[in-house]
């Protein structure tokens, strides 16, 4: 039986030139997809509340080896992985405080079992005994404009809610001008107490929580080290070490008229 040999035509370079396009194309295609995923991953790791005890979030991401096992270690089933098409860094643990919050579990089973120190068992120990009262997993942050209780109707749900009773949620009582005879309860995250346990957010009781967690660096502001709190001892020992440098300029002899019509520095 005879075969027959196809004879293959060299590639001309037209074809060549097409070939490749379509491959670059395809290459930049993906590439866009991978970097689009990867600016979505680093936008919400930014937002993402982690266990107790985690470290910053960009070490984090460098210490945590995906193993699970503070997740499977967690009574509540609060602590998730995150997994393909979530848009968070895969692998890694977080909570949804709506869904699930943490229930502030004073043995902190998720954090001794994490073998690299990503959840660093120092940072939630007090007097050698872990300390869940001392977590810091973010802040609670009330909306003023949609928290039925700054409407002047009577709610506490959060307050009631929250572990650290009457220490991380306050109520402050104000007269409601409006009725004059009614007071407004307002709630008041109190910033140095609150762990971010986001027990407030599950109870909120409006159809989108008014009270929501969010990490503590981007919910917080910074007065800067240049401003001191005069009546806080402790505050003013940042300036025992701090040093002043004085600039000076030279005051112009010439009117406010004159110095712009000169035409200096202008060309």
């Amino acid at each position: 039986m005879s075969q027959t040999k196809i004879k293959r035509e060299p590639i001309s370079d037209r074809r060549k030139f097409i070939l490749n396009m379509a491959r670059g194309a395809g290459l930049a295609t993906m590439g866009g997809f991978i970097w689009s995923a990867y600016v979505d991953e680093v936008t919400a790791s930014s937002l993402l509340l982690r266990p107790p005890g985690a470290i910053n979030e960009s070490d984090f991401l460098k210490t945590c080896i995906k193993c699970g096992l503070c997740v499977l270690a967690c009574p509540y089933n609060t602590l998730l992985l995150a997994k393909a098409g979530d848009n968070k860094p895969l692998g890694t643990p977080y909570f949804v405080p709506r869904d699930m919050p943490c229930y502030m579990c004073p043995t902190i089973p998720c954090v001794p079992v994490c073998p690299t120190g990503a959840l660093d068992e120092k940072s939630v120990t007090k007097n050698e005994k872990l300390d869940i009262n001392i977590a810091d997993m973010g802040i609670a942050v009330v909306d003023q404009s949609n928290c039925i209780a700054f409407w002047g109707i009577q709610c506490d749900a959060c307050y009631r809610a929250c572990p650290l009773l009457g220490v991380a949620i306050t109520i402050e009582y104000s007269k409601n001008e409006r009725t004059g005879k009614h007071a407004f309860m307002k709630p008041v995250v109190q910033s140095e107490s609150c762990t971010g346990c986001g027990m407030c957010e599950r109870a909120c009781v409006t159809e989108k929580a008014a009270i929501f967690v969010l990490p503590r660096e981007v919910a917080l502001g910074k007065a800067g080290d240049h401003y001191i709190k005069g009546w806080d001892k402790n505050d003013e020992k940042r300036l025992e070490n701090a040093s002043s440098k004085t600039t000076t300029t030279e005051i112009s002899k010439e009117t406010a008229v004159d110095s712009l019509n000169d035409g200096k520095g202008l060309y």
